[in-house]
């Protein structure tokens, strides 16, 4: 996370995860933390507020418990940036207890598996989820996003500031989906092009 409780990032999608690792390697970037599934839990109010104000209270498990909140994304900006504040937590099902005792459920799950990358001063992930690939790069500032997106070969162009979230509920949408969660097991056997998403891959520019 960077200074201030601020997340500056943006998202890619990426049709050949295996290069894009091999770039990273190339340009010298080292493994920040290995490849981990991540189970997160998206809850809300009963009447949907934070969905609605575009807040995000998250609680999230791979190796570790962490509770986050962010707030809504700053508006017409080139990258997503918005307040993000993380708290480690020592027990999962506590936590997830404590939160609902304040009146909040879950409204969602959704799982990727993430390998992450320190390149410079940016954080570079490489995500898969049930509707893709992705990269996700997060540093400063855009400047330093940008830079590093030009050393991977990825199309600055080709960027998303949407959630995965947010791209998922497009794709409901979109492909008229029964699925409910953003998850491995719902989504089983189904294949999802760039055009379905609303992106273009950020890999293949030629």
């Amino acid at each position: 996370m960077t200074a201030n409780d601020q997340e500056i990032e943006a998202k890619f999608l990426i049709m050949t995860p295996h290069r894009l690792i091999l770039k990273l390697h190339e340009q010298g970037a080292q493994l920040a933390a290995p490849r981990v599934k991540e189970v997160n839990l998206r809850f809300d109010s009963a009447d949907g507020r934070l969905m609605r104000e575009r807040i995000v209270l998250r609680l999230r498990q791979d190796e570790h418990a962490v509770l986050t909140f962010k707030g809504p994304a700053q508006a017409d900006r080139s990258v997503s940036i918005r307040q993000e504040i993380e708290v480690r937590v020592d027990d999962f099902a506590a936590a997830h207890r404590l939160l609902e005792g304040l009146g909040y459920s879950v409204v969602v799950i959704y799982e990727k598996w993430r390998t992450t990358y320190r390149l410079d001063d940016v954080l570079v992930t490489v995500d898969e989820l049930p509707i893709g690939n992705f990269s996700e790069i997060e540093g400063p500032c855009e400047e330093s996003i940008r830079q590093a997106a030009l050393k991977l070969g990825l199309d600055w162009d080709a960027r998303s500031n949407d959630s995965y979230l947010g791209l998922f509920y497009r794709l409901k949408e979109k492909k008229k989906l029964a699925a409910t969660n953003l998850t491995f097991e719902e989504l089983s056997g189904q294949n999802f092009s760039p055009a379905d998403l609303g992106l273009y891959p950020a890999d293949e520019t030629g």
